[in-house]
This record gives structure tokens, C-alpha cells and sequence, in this order.
């Protein structure tokens, strides 16, 4: 059976974005219309199948509330990748979700990779308030991995933002690592059996 990779996947931005309602689509394939704010943290895992890789997000989905954002970098702390979300009908929400994006750029992992998403495009279009072209070009400036629009409601979107996320983390380097352990234990299992033998042997 393939052992899967495993990856810390951190979810920022404001309340009522939908984190939860992202994260909740892409593990159970639902969408609850009426979500309690997440408390703190919540966590929950999801595997894929990348290319021939098997890998596993361990996901942190944080609160957005400001009561809660001091609690954040201890979730955002050695992440692999952070998504951070924003809603396509809010405007202000965007301005925070730079301002996590900013965050992140001095405090987390230099090789965190930061994804941005706009969720709920399932909206009218005379209801939203951010451009796919002006967020195209913020990305540029602040040098984010990957942007994408999703709906949580419909679901349209969700898995390719998750596979995007899942083909830009450093598989052949955690496969390597992985390797590299295994490696080593075999060759401190192999030393062990080596000294009982000598041991054994001993005349004292």
C-alpha cells in the first residue's frame, strides 16, 4: 500500500470569506449554508493523488476573527503552504487577506508557498467587488505562488485549487527525505544486529 506524503496546508483570512465552507467541500464534499464561525482552529486531513504521488494535507483551518489572529502564527509556522482566502464580493476582505499575505512574507517559512484564492464566484456579477485582473496584478507585486476563484457552495473550482496547491509543494524533496529515513534505519537496524553478534561472541 503507498504511504502518502504528508503536508501542513494553513488556511488564512477573514471571517465569513469561507475557509471552512472551502476546506469542509473539498474533504466531505458538503456545503452547510449556515456555518458557525470556527473557533481558534479547526483540523482535518484529505489525501490526493498527485501524478503518482500519494500525498496528505493536513489542513489548519484558523479563525478570522481579530481575537483569534494572535494564535495564527502558531498555526502558519512551519506550513508547507498557505491559502489564503479572500471573497470575491467583498472588497475589504481582499485588503486583509494582503495584509496576511504581507504577514506571512515576514514571519513564516521563507519557503512557504502562498496561494490566494477568491471564493464564492458562484455570486452576480453585480455583486462582486473585486476584478480577477486587478488581483492578477497585486499577485505580481507580492510575488504569490498561485491565484484561482472558487465557489464552496457549488463546488466549482475547489479540487483544482487543491490539486494546483498539491503540484507546487516539494514532493520529490519530501520523497527524498522520506528515503533518506528509511535508509537509515535500516542501516542502524543492521549495526544493531552486528553488535549483538560481536556481543554474543565475546569472551570475558
Amino acid at each position: 500500500m503507498q504511504k502518502p506524503l504528508n503536508f501542513k496546508l494553513v488556511l488564512l483570512g477573514e471571517s465569513a470569506v469561507g475557509k471552512s465552507s472551502i476546506v469542509l467541500r473539498f474533504v466531505k464534499q458538503q456545503f452547510a449554508e449556515d456555518r458557525e464561525s470556527t473557533i481558534g482552529a479547526a483540523f482535518l486531513t484529505q489525501q490526493m493523488k498527485i501524478a503518482e504521488d500519494l500525498i496528505k494535507f493536513e489542513i489548519w483551518d484558523t479563525a478570522g476573527q481579530e481575537r483569534y489572529k494572535s494564535l495564527a502564527p502558531m498555526y502558519y509556522r512551519y506550513a508547507h503552504a498557505a491559502l489564503v482566502v479572500y471573497s470575491v464580493g467583498s472588497k475589504d476582505s481582499l485588503d486583509r487577506a494582503v495584509k496576511w499575505i504581507e504577514e506571512l512574507k515576514r514571519q513564516a517559512d521563507s519557503n512557504t508557498i502562498i496561494i490566494l484564492a477568491g471564493n464564492k464566484s458562484d455570486i452576480p456579477d453585480n455583486t462582486k467587488q473585486v476584478a480577477n485582473s486587478d488581483v492578477e496584478k497585486l499577485c505580481e507585486e507580492l510575488d504569490v505562488s498561485y491565484h484561482a476563484t472558487c465557489s464552496a457552495k457549488s463546488g466549482a473550482g475547489i479540487n483544482e485549487l487543491f490539486l494546483k496547491i498539491g503540484q507546487l509543494l516539494p514532493i520529490q524533496q519530501a520523497k527524498d527525505k522520506l528515503n533518506n529515513k528509511s535508509t537509515q534505519s535500516n542501516s542502524i537496524r543492521v549495526d544493531d544486529e552486528n553488535l549483538t553478534k560481536n556481543k554474543d561472541s565475546c569472551v570475558c
